[in-house]
């Protein structure tokens, strides 16, 4: 039920994207996105941390990201194995039509849902990760 309902939301998402004009970004460019709007300047390490992917994944989303103009990558100074990734100003500018598609994907999987039972979801949920 979970890889279905996550299958949905991709699709949400992606649909949401396009009828914005947005194309060629999933949902795991877009959780690389979102982690930059939360800290601006990420290592390749750090991303693949945040968002539970591994760094050869991450490298492909980062590059093809790179490719679209959304971010940008730097070598560290002292340390040239490090790559940092920056959102570039299409990057940012992306930020309020992430904001709008998450506030509707929420609306639509909490539609009918009581706060009791999103508190009892979430708590079901987090005890299912844990026993990962």
């Amino acid at each position: 039920m979970i890889s279905k309902i996550r299958e949905k939301v991709n699709r949400l998402f992606v649909e949401e994207m396009s009828s914005s004009g947005i194309d060629g970004i999933v949902t795991s460019h877009g959780d690389i996105i979102y982690a930059l709007y939360n800290k601006p300047k990420m290592s390749m390490a750090e991303i693949a941390d945040k968002i539970g992917r591994d760094k050869s994944t991450i490298t492909a989303l980062v590059d093809k990201l790179v490719k679209l103009e959304y971010v940008a990558k730097e070598k560290d100074t002292k340390d040239t194995r490090v790559v940092y990734v920056t959102l570039t100003s299409k990057g940012e500018a992306l930020k309020p039509v992430f904001e709008a598609i998450s506030a509707k994907v929420l609306g639509v999987f909490y539609l009918h849902v009581s706060e009791t039972e999103k508190k009892e979801l979430t708590r079901i949920l987090n005890k299912i990760y844990m026993n990962f």
